[in-house]
């Protein structure tokens, strides 16, 4: 049999498709069938010769024919390894010739700035280019044109890559992508057209994306995204659908570049439509002869201009009532009668409840150090139990609350031929719950402060929490060993003991505060649960405190001492109750916590009772703005014919009292000019939060205005109106990397000569 070759490069695409077509058609290209008797490869330096084996559809002794010859040839241009493939027959002998593709040695990147190199490989390795894997020129294109679309995300409109080849020894190649990553792309003008009820500025203020403003270098808000634009089209359209606008509709969007890719301008076009006033309500469907318990639920109030917010609730809240019936599949659909010529809407709510259903099986996934018992404990719904979704509900925000976990899912899934049975497959996202801190700070009351702790809030995936913390400041040091088991008793009983070392040195009107009060101690306390939101704790404590003095002492700590020693042993009993129904402890905007605590102490040298009682509320004013009200009432008393001790007495000034007043100078002076504290105190505050212009509704940073009244008195002094302290002023509070921070500038509204003032505060780790 003559020798023929059949092949072809795919370097040039259209001289391929017309070899690959005569090789399957003409018959100037026709094989004899013949049977193989070898099959040999050429060309190969890297591949391992079973990779081209592995991709042939004929071995030794088949029968060899075109068709074969065609298919080998596709199937081994689909592997991407070859540049070029050649068949050549000689007689009954096959030999498959190839030239490989360069492999890529390296990938480099010249010009970065606004990107991590890793997030780049990465983004290009998913679409064929990365170290090791062979080198395409068509790949090596559309790695460009997705380095691109990475800066779009940025608003880098203007970067252009430039992609160079270097050709390495034993056919590899270096790639050198080289970014100029230009300006960013700023929003310069947004304009809004069409709208007729309310005015353009207002609309504005609704949306994500904005000009360039004061804090747009932190809010990212002045450049442009789709998706931020497509969020704030939905914004636009709830913002009209809750205001009666049923047939609001955004017509068209355009965005425009400037020649120089520095500039963006957006142009939207809404129309308004009529506004539409419910008329009434209908329930349609089963609701298992309970209309009157759904009736309740109804958000929305005939009367009233339509809002879809109202629906949309009282959707949820009947699929919730639903569940806690044990219909985990209940459906209900809002529909709408219209009647454009009076501008009138009659709302429907049909429900089709479905089966009743219970928890067959609870299954825990993701937790690869938490043990199942620590998520298990938190669950309130029980297998092999009707299910009930407020319970469901409840179990996944106690789980999310114990903090050990980025996100916390419960999906319900169908028993398959158990028509009447769901698993509950709850899937945790573990996160580092240990943490080692050695920093340093500064704050108006305490100057320089240093800071070390090394904590751990689940111990051995136990839940238990661990902690050893060390503070320094100009008033006061901490040294503090802490250890928590959240369930010390399998009902729930909590227990925590605490280590300390702690010393205190009073402000003083003349300085030379070189006197201290040093407190070494140790507690024990437990919290028992009497629902879900209230606790009682109940712990006892042993504690040593020390005055200690130079030629400064402070004449009421002198007169202490002399009466009663330089040491006292107290073992203080402390009763204490908190309810906590806010929806954040950190950044509160709704709810209301509640808490009172007793000291006692029954023994030792002292003999005392020390109460603490505080009430806060949080009420939401709108979507953005949110009312704050806290209320302090401390009291403190001598027993059993003995004096108070000095050293346990309230202290008030600065953050957390009465602001713009100094850190703890609130209250009696004695003749010495030191800052004593009083046996009884009382702060009220007052704060309104409002985000902070181009952020948003983020929660984590907010501006408020606030309003102090409060202050501090001695066991002899009248407590009256007359001698309450005051301040107003405004402050910033955000939710920082390392803590909460607060400052606040204020001015003092009520006060006496003598006090002093301090306008600007701030400190890490306040809360109120």
């Amino acid at each position: 049999m003559p020798s023929s070759r059949l092949g072809f490069a795919s370097a040039r695409p259209l001289v391929a498709v017309a070899v690959l077509a005569a090789a399957l058609h003409a018959p100037a290209w026709a094989v004899d069938p013949f049977v193989l008797r070898d099959i040999r490869i050429e060309g190969l330096q890297r591949t391992d010769p079973g990779t081209v084996f592995a991709s042939l559809p004929f071995r030794v002794g088949d029968t060899y024919n075109e068709e074969k010859g065609a298919a080998a040839l596709r199937a081994l241009f689909a592997t991407g390894l070859f540049k070029d493939v050649r068949i050549e027959i000689d007689g009954t002998i096959v030999t498959v010739i190839v030239e490989e593709r360069p492999v890529i040695q390296s990938i480099d990147f010249v010009g970065l700035k606004e990107f991590d190199k890793d997030v780049l490989v990465k983004a290009l390795r998913d679409i064929g280019i990365g170290e090791g894997l062979p080198f395409d020129r068509a790949l090596a294109d559309r790695a460009e044109q997705e380095l691109k679309r990475q800066y779009l995300t940025r608003s880098l409109y203007g970067a252009e890559v430039v992609t160079t080849v270097t050709p390495r020894e034993r056919n590899r190649v270096s790639v050198t992508f080289t970014v100029t990553e230009g300006q960013v792309t700023r929003i310069r003008e947004i304009r809004i057209t069409g709208n007729q009820a309310y005015p353009e500025s207002v609309l504005r203020g609704l949306m994500e994306l904005t000009t360039p403003g004061w804090f747009t270098w932190y809010t990212k808000g002045d450049q442009y995204a789709r998706s931020k634009l497509n969020a704030d089209l939905e914004t636009l359209r709830s913002f009209y659908l809750n205001r009666g606008y049923l047939e609001f509709d955004v017509d068209a969007t355009q965005v425009a570049i400037s020649p120089d890719k520095e500039d963006i301008a957006i142009s939207i076009n809404i129309r308004e439509g009529q506004r539409y006033f419910v008329t009434g309500v209908r329930l349609e469907g089963d609701f298992l002869g309970k209309e009157d318990d759904f009736k309740s639920l109804v958000a929305i109030r005939p009367g009233e201009p339509y809002r879809a917010e109202a629906v949309a609730e009282t959707v949820r809240a009947f699929v919730d009532r639903f569940g806690t019936f044990g219909y985990a599949f209940a459906r209900v659909v809002p529909s709408t009668e219209v009647d454009r010529a009076t501008g009138r809407v009659a709302v429907t709510l049909s429900a089709q409840p479905s089966r009743r259903v219970y928890v067959r099986r609870i299954d825990i996934a993701g937790n690869t150090k938490t043990r199942d018992e620590v998520i298990r404990r938190e669950f309130r719904q029980l297998e092999s139990s009707w299910y009930d979704g407020r319970r469901i509900k409840l179990s996944r925000d106690r789980v999310d609350r114990l903090g050990f976990f980025k996100d916390v899912g419960i999906e319900t899934v169908e028993v398959p031929g158990a028509a009447d049975q769901v698993d509950l497959v709850v899937t945790v996202t573990e996160k580092p719950t240990g943490n080692i801190l050695l920093g340093a700070g500064f704050s108006s009351a305490d100057r320089l402060t240093i800071t070390a702790s090394l904590k751990q809030e689940n111990v051995f995936g136990s839940g238990n929490y661990l902690g050893i913390e060390v503070n320094t400041g100009r008033t006061g040091r901490t040294l503090v060993l802490s250890s928590i088991d959240p369930y010390f008793t399998i009902d729930g009983v909590s227990r925590a003991f605490d280590i300390f070392y702690r010393t205190q040195r009073p402000l003083n009107i003349f300085g030379g505060n070189d006197y201290q009060l040093i407190t070494p101690g140790a507690s024990i306390r437990f919290g028992v649960p009497f629902s879900e939101f209230d606790t009682v704790f109940v712990g006892v404590g042993i504690e040593r405190t020390e005055i200690r003095g130079g030629a400064n002492l402070p004449n009421s700590y002198f007169l202490y001492k002399e009466q009663f020693g330089d040491t006292s042993t107290s073992l203080p009993i402390t009763v204490g109750w908190a309810r906590d129904r806010r929806d954040s402890a950190i950044a509160p905007t709704a709810g209301r916590y509640q808490r009172v605590n007793f000291d006692w102490g029954l023994a030792g040298d002292t003999r005392y009772l020390r109460t603490n009682l505080q009430f806060q509320q949080y009420l939401q004013i709108s979507p953005r703005l949110s009312l704050g009200f806290n209320s302090e009432l401390g009291w403190g008393r001598g027993l059993g014919g003995r004096q108070y001790p000095i050293f346990k007495n309230f202290f008030g000034g600065g953050l957390g009292t009465v602001r713009a007043f100094d850190q703890g100078s609130l209250g009696p002076v004695d003749v010495t000019g030191a800052y004593i504290g009083g046996t009884r105190r009382l702060n009220v505050n007052t704060e309104l939060y409002l985000p902070v212009p181009g952020t948003g509704n983020d929660r984590t940073l907010r501006w408020f205005g606030y309003l102090d009244a409060g202050n501090v008195w001695g066991a002899d002094e009248p407590v009256s109106m007359d001698s309450l302290r005051a301040s107003a002023g405004v402050g910033l509070s955000w939710i920082s990397p390392v803590g909460p921070l607060k400052l606040s500038w204020g001015v003092p509204v009520r006060k006496k000569p003598e006090d002093r003032i301090q306008r600007l505060q701030f400190q890490i780790g306040t809360a109120f």
